[in-house]
């Protein structure tokens, strides 16, 4: 199963992101496939924080809109919310002790342990600081070619 970051949500919806158009078309197919595709709770919570803060975007995404875009994303049927489970602590403190993360890496640390305790495959994310995670698979669809003749 694919796992989708943040950044990845925040580009789809944000028309004003220069990575707008390859986002959309990103999430809409995981959206419309029949394959189950996740986005960790912690990634949920970060998009609404981003997209509605001011300093980061000038107009901010009114709340009420950020929430019908989640609320748009979870029509998808294959569409899995993943949170921690039980054994929690013990994979992110694994993920931290075996990347040496502390910090502002936690955050990753916490959506790769997520991630790792639901069987994702793959995270998808534009962010390379997941690259210094140990055992998260990676990889930015964004940097993907588009197929010849595909609208830009």
């Amino acid at each position: 199963m694919i796992a989708v970051d943040t950044n990845i949500l925040v580009y789809a919806h944000r028309r004003d992101s220069e990575w707008h158009h390859r986002a959309q078309k990103t999430i809409a197919g995981l959206a419309e496939a029949a394959t189950p595709w996740a986005i960790p709770w912690p990634c949920i919570h970060e998009f609404l924080a981003i997209v509605t803060h001011a300093r980061i975007y000038k107009p901010a995404t009114p709340l009420d809109a950020a929430l019908q875009q989640l609320h748009f994303w979870s029509e998808s049927p294959s569409l899995r919310l993943i949170g921690e489970l039980r054994g929690h602590l013990k994979v992110l403190e694994g993920i931290l002790s075996g990347g040496k993360i502390s910090g502002g890496g936690v955050h990753d640390a916490r959506i790769a342990a997520i991630c790792r305790e639901h069987g994702i495959s793959e995270l998808w994310t534009a962010d390379r600081d997941f690259g210094r995670i140990p055992g998260v698979r990676v990889r930015n669809p964004l940097l993907q070619p588009e197929p010849p003749g595909s609208p830009q």
